[in-house]
């Protein structure tokens, strides 16, 4: 799997639980737009390396396991670090963005004046 893009997916699943804890992983896929599977991987990991925890509410046998992911504070620190990373990213794309459009427009300018003379 490509690592940026699932360091993407952990900085939302991060991101989204921070905000709703009482999401089922159905519901956090289908936010994410990601397969059932893959939310289930990502969830077990991010407990593995203890950024949340996983908190079973279902008393009785014959239920369907009610389950909580709640960020710890290591994994709202990685949250915070990761939404650092995403902003630097996303600025330095603009930055390129706003040199290409200028570089552009410069040579649209320079040909509109050569049409003009």
């Amino acid at each position: 799997m490509n690592e940026h893009l699932i360091k993407e997916d952990i900085f939302n699943i991060l991101r989204i639980l921070s905000s709703n804890n009482d999401l089922t992983q159905r519901d956090l896929s289908s936010h994410l737009g990601i397969s059932l599977g893959k939310t289930n991987y990502l969830l077990q990991s991010l407990a593995q390396r203890g950024l949340i925890k996983i908190k079973c509410f279902s008393r009785r046998k014959q239920k369907l396991k009610r389950v909580k992911y709640i960020l710890t504070k290591k994994g709202l620190e990685d949250k915070l670090r990761l939404t650092y990373y995403f902003l630097r990213r996303k600025e330095k794309e603009y930055l390129e963005l706003k040199k290409e459009i200028e570089n552009d427009s410069c040579l649209v300018k320079v040909d509109y004046q050569e049409v003009k003379l």
